[in-house]
C-alpha cells in the first residue's frame, strides 16, 4: 500500500503535465483566469482586448491561402470533375435542408416557452440611435437579390478574392483554379507539388498561432466580463438561456440523429473537437478554428476534397445556429413588442431568414445587421425592437458560433458518408481515442488506411494517401 502511494501521486503528476501542456488544458485554464481578471480587475481586463483581436487577425491572415490550396490540392486528387461537382451539390441541398429545421425550431421554440410575453415594450420608447450603426449594412443585404448576392461572389480580381478575406471568393478562384489545374494534366503536377509544398508550409505556421490561442482566449474573456460584467446576462436572461437551450437541443437532437443514421456519433466527435470548441467558447468566433478544424477533419479519414469544399461553403451556407437565432430572435420582439403574428407572418419570416442568412459571414455585426434586414423585409415585427437585443447579443454570439461549428462538422462527415469518401474504420478509431490525435498540436499525422499500420508522419497534403 505504501508504493501505491508514490505510484498514484506520479500518475496524477503525469496527468496533471499532459493537461496542462494540451491545448484543451491551457485553453480551460486560460477561461478561468480571464474571467477572474475581469471580475476582480475588470479595467485591467479591458485592457487586455488586443490579444484576443490579435489572435484571430492572425488566423484570418492564412484561412485564405489555406482554403485555396486544400481546395486546388483535393480537385486536383479527386480524379474526376463530375465527383467535384456532385459533392457541391449534395453539400448545398443538406445545407438548405438543415437550416430549414434550424429556422423551423427557433419558431416552435418561441412560441413554447414565450421568452417575450409581458414585456409590455411601446415601440416608441426605444433609443433608435443605437441601431444607427447597423441600419445602412441592413439595408445593403435587404435590397440585394440574388443577382447581387451572386455577383458578389465574384472578385474584382483574382488577389482581390483574398484581400477581402470573403471565403466565397476565395472559394471560387480556387475550384476555377484546380479544375483548370485538373484539365492540364501531366503538365501540371510541378505546379500541384509546389502548392502542396505550400500548403504545408501553412499549416506550420498555423501550428505555431495555435499555440497563442490561450492567450487570444484570456483576452477575449476578460475584456468582455470586464467590460459587461456577468451580471449583464440577467437582462433578458431567458432568451440567453432559451438559445443556448436550443442549440443543445439542435445540436443534440436533430444533429445527433443525423450523425447516428450515417453511423457516428455527434457526442464523439464534439470531444473530439473539444480544444477547438473552446477557442470559439473564448473568442465567440469560429474563424479562429477553421484551418486547425479541416486539419482534424482530414485526420479522421475523410477525403481531402470533401473537407475543401464543404468546410468553406459551409461558413456562409450551413449557419445552424445563426438560423435558430433569427426566427427565435424576431418572434421574442414581436412578444415583447404586443406584435401579433399571423401563420402566413410565419411563413414569410421563414421564407426571409432562408435568404438573408446567406449573407451574415464577413459581415461586421452580422447578427443583428442580418436580423435587421429580415425584420426591414418583413414589416409587420417593429425592426427598432431590436435594441432589446444588443446587450446580449456578445452572449449569444457565443452558442451561435459553437453551433455553427459543430453544424458545419457534421456537415463534412455526412457529405463525405454520403459519398463514400471516409474511411469509417479509422473515423470509429480517432473518435474512440484508439487512434491518437494529440499529435495534431503539433502537426498532422495519417494512417495508411487500410494497411494496420500505426500513424505515420503525413506526406505533403494534397498527396494521395491510400483513400
Amino acid at each position: 500500500m505504501q508504493q501505491a502511494v508514490p505510484s498514484q501521486r506520479a500518475a496524477g503528476a503525469r496527468l496533471h503535465t499532459r493537461f496542462t501542456r494540451s491545448l484543451f488544458g491551457q485553453v480551460l485554464i486560460a477561461l478561468v483566469i480571464g474571467t477572474l481578471l475581469g471580475l476582480f480587475f475588470p479595467e485591467f481586463a479591458a485592457k487586455l482586448k488586443p490579444l484576443g483581436d490579435a489572435f484571430i487577425k492572425l488566423i484570418k491572415m492564412l484561412i485564405g491561402p489555406i482554403v485555396f490550396c486544400v481546395v486546388v490540392a483535393g480537385i486536383c486528387g479527386a480524379g474526376e470533375l463530375k465527383k467535384v461537382g456532385r459533392v457541391g451539390i449534395k453539400a448545398v441541398v443538406y445545407f438548405e435542408v438543415v437550416t430549414t429545421i434550424a429556422l423551423a425550431l427557433g419558431v416552435v421554440l418561441a412560441y413554447v416557452f414565450h421568452p417575450g410575453t409581458g414585456m409590455n415594450v411601446n415601440p416608441r420608447s426605444l433609443d433608435i440611435s443605437a441601431m444607427s450603426a447597423y441600419i445602412e449594412s441592413a439595408d445593403k443585404v435587404k435590397s440585394a437579390g440574388m443577382v447581387d448576392f451572386l455577383l458578389k461572389l465574384i472578385p474584382n480580381t483574382i488577389m482581390g478574392a483574398f484581400s477581402s478575406g470573403d471565403v466565397l471568393q476565395v472559394l471560387l478562384v480556387s475550384i476555377l483554379f484546380g479544375c483548370a489545374l485538373s484539365v492540364v494534366g501531366e503538365s501540371g503536377r510541378p505546379l500541384v507539388k509546389l502548392i502542396d509544398t505550400f500548403s504545408h508550409t501553412l499549416f506550420k505556421m498555423m501550428g505555431f498561432i495555435i499555440k497563442l490561442a490561450p492567450l487570444g482566449v484570456l483576452g477575449a474573456v476578460a475584456f468582455t466580463v470586464g467590460k459587461y460584467g456577468i451580471g449583464s446576462l440577467k437582462q433578458l436572461g431567458f432568451l440567453v438561456i432559451l438559445f443556448y437551450g436550443a442549440v443543445v437541443i439542435f445540436v443534440v437532437g436533430v444533429l445527433g440523429l443525423i450523425m447516428r443514421l450515417c453511423g457516428f456519433s455527434v457526442l464523439k466527435l464534439i470531444r473530439y473537437l473539444r480544444a477547438e470548441l473552446l477557442v470559439v467558447l473564448g473568442t465567440a468566433s469560429s474563424d479562429s478554428v477553421l484551418p486547425q478544424v479541416m486539419k482534424k477533419l482530414e485526420y479522421m479519414g475523410i477525403r481531402k476534397s470533401v473537407v475543401g469544399l464543404v468546410i468553406p461553403t459551409g461558413y456562409s451556407f450551413n449557419l445552424d445556429a445563426f438560423s435558430i437565432y433569427l426566427t427565435l430572435a424576431a418572434v421574442f420582439i414581436a412578444q415583447a413588442t404586443n406584435t401579433p403574428l399571423a401563420l402566413g407572418d410565419l411563413l414569410g419570416i421563414l421564407a426571409v431568414a432562408l435568404v438573408t442568412s446567406k449573407g451574415a459571414h464577413g459581415i461586421p455585426g452580422s447578427a443583428i445587421v442580418i436580423l435587421a434586414a429580415t425584420l426591414s423585409a418583413h414589416p409587420a415585427i417593429p425592426a427598432i425592437g431590436l435594441v432589446l437585443v444588443l446587450s446580449v447579443d456578445w452572449f449569444i454570439g457565443i452558442a451561435r458560433a459553437v453551433g455553427n461549428l459543430i453544424g458545419n462538422c457534421v456537415a463534412t462527415v455526412v457529405v463525405a458518408a454520403w459519398e463514400h469518401d471516409i474511411d469509417r474504420e479509422r473515423a470509429h478509431g480517432v473518435l474512440n481515442g484508439t487512434i491518437p490525435a494529440g499529435e495534431l498540436e503539433e502537426g498532422l499525422m495519417v494512417h495508411d488506411h487500410g494497411s494496420g499500420e500505426v500513424p505515420v508522419p503525413a506526406p505533403l497534403p494534397g498527396v494521395a494517401s491510400g483513400r
